[in-house]
């Protein structure tokens, strides 16, 4: 087979890992070995190839994804295509990275500096995009919670970097020309990795917890009006539900926006959730669209059994322009909490952990094949700063997680009236490294990626790896 074929089956088997190991549901292993056929491809071939397969490929391997996108309520199309195309851009730079330095002979820099390269391109992108990130690779591990638990150093860019990282160095490994050490020290550095994942074992949290409820109905419904007969009964479906849950429940957390209100329709909601607050002896967090003199804040209040109702602004409302955005956190008990598209940013979730929070609460709504995703992205939040998560979700996916990563219960909303999930949550212990220090592997992958940059523009004291090294 000459280069072009091996270069299309390159492409073509990247693609399909990449499809079924990345995307809203994917199968986590495959993502590990999904650039691996691109990065085995790209010393054998000409620059240009190998970064036109990997682009094709990365492109090629989102189509899961392409439909979600397109049709999103919260992404725009602009963005969307953006977001595909440029993720697919980023990968061909990468490998392009790659290739560079490992036909100069360098090895282990460029299993380090192609995995840099797309991790501080997806921080930057993190810190510009008006709606955040979700559904990167580090989603793909948010069911594993031993790689996972490295977020609580690192934060989710550890998890980011090690996905590619690992392809990456078995690519350098295996890539014609390299001899002795460096060759090795790739091989070496994966050992160690290994060696590390089972030995950093990550066991349940026990402890002191909270016996959590999410409540979702089973047909999304966006800011019903208290102050209509409609949604009023719409209240009372909720009312009726709460007296139906399981003993011991101390919180229910109902989704994002499931009521409107203003000044005079609030005292409705509240008295309502305040009587079965008061009668079951828990506290109830709903989502409402609210309207002030101040703006129109989306919120969760958090209705307890007796005292004062607390309230927490969304921070991030994305392009809403009629919506005004929050800027405090809101704790009782030493519980927070956050409303959805909050998860996407590094705030509210670090100033949560900082606080020392255990546990918040997070009113949501997705739409449906995004519900997985958005979960895992608030579940690594959690893991990041050290507090367990109660996401509850319209449309998507009620989920129950400790600060570890552990899924204690979930369920996916329709079929039912309401969707009900209960379990107890220990509280997390707040505070980790990455919730001291913030982003610093962020800016570690920059200057590890301009630090191969410079290694591989430099003109190289001997002859680069010829092409007959690399014939297929």
């Amino acid at each position: 087979m000459n280069k072009l074929g091996w270069a299309a089956a390159a492409t073509a088997a990247s693609a399909v890992l990449f499809f079924f190991g990345t995307g809203l549901d994917p199968v986590p292993e495959l993502a590990w070995v999904a650039p691996l056929p691109i990065l085995l491809l790209a010393p054998r071939v000409p620059g240009a190839a190998a970064m036109t397969s990997a682009f094709l490929a990365s492109l090629a391997g989102s189509a899961g994804s392409w439909s979600y996108f397109w049709h999103s309520l919260s992404i725009p199309r602009p963005a969307a295509i953006g977001i595909l195309g440029g993720s697919a851009l980023v990968f061909a730079l990468s490998t392009g990275l790659f290739r560079l330095l490992v036909r100069r002979g360098h090895g282990l820099t460029a299993a380090l500096a192609a995995p840099a390269l797309w991790t501080v391109v997806l921080y930057g992108v993190s810190l510009l995009n008006p709606t955040g990130v979700m559904d990167t690779l580090m989603t793909t591990q948010a069911d594993r919670p031993t790689v996972l638990h490295l977020a609580a150093v690192t934060g989710g860019w550890g998890v980011e970097f090690l996905v590619l990282f690992v392809p990456a160095a078995v690519a350098a490994a295996l890539a014609p020309g390299l001899r002795g050490r460096s060759r090795l020290v790739p091989v070496l550095a994966l050992a160690a990795i290994a060696g590390g994942l089972v030995y950093w074992t990550t066991p349940p949290l026990t402890g002191p917890s909270t016996r959590v409820a999410l409540v979702a109905p089973g047909q999304s419904r966006w800011a019903a009006d208290v102050a209509t007969p409609d949604g009023q009964a719409y209240l009372r479906s909720f009312v009726d539900q709460l007296g139906r849950l399981p003993d011991g429940v101390q919180a229910v957390v109902l989704p994002e926006a499931a009521f409107a209100v203003d000044q005079t329709s609030r005292p409705r909601l509240v008295g309502a959730f305040s009587e079965v607050a008061r009668t079951r002896n828990l506290t109830v967090v709903t989502g409402v669209i609210e309207t002030t003199p101040e703006g129109r804040f989306n919120a969760a209040l958090a209705i307890p059994p007796s005292g004062v109702t607390v309230e927490y602004r969304k921070w991030h409302n994305g392009d809403s322009p009629n919506m005004t955005s929050g800027t405090q956190l809101a704790h009782f008990g030493g519980t927070g909490l956050m409303v959805c598209m909050d998860v996407n940013f590094a705030d509210p979730s670090g100033e949560y952990g900082q606080a020392g929070t255990g546990l918040v609460l997070i009113p949501a709504s997705d739409e449906d094949v995004d519900g997985w995703a958005h979960s895992r992205t608030a579940l690594i939040r959690g893991v990041e700063n050290g507090f367990s998560v109660a996401w509850s979700a319209t449309r998507g996916t009620p989920m129950l997680a400790d600060s570890r990563g552990h899924v204690l219960a979930e369920a996916h909303t329709g079929g039912r009236p309401f969707t009900v999930v209960v379990a107890d949550v220990p509280s997390g212990p707040g505070k980790t490294p990455y919730a001291r220090f913030g982003d610093w592997f962020a800016w570690l992958c920059g200057l590890i990626a301009l630090t191969g940059l410079a290694v591989g523009l430099r003109r190289p004291s001997l002859s680069p790896v010829t092409t007959n090294a690399g014939q297929l």
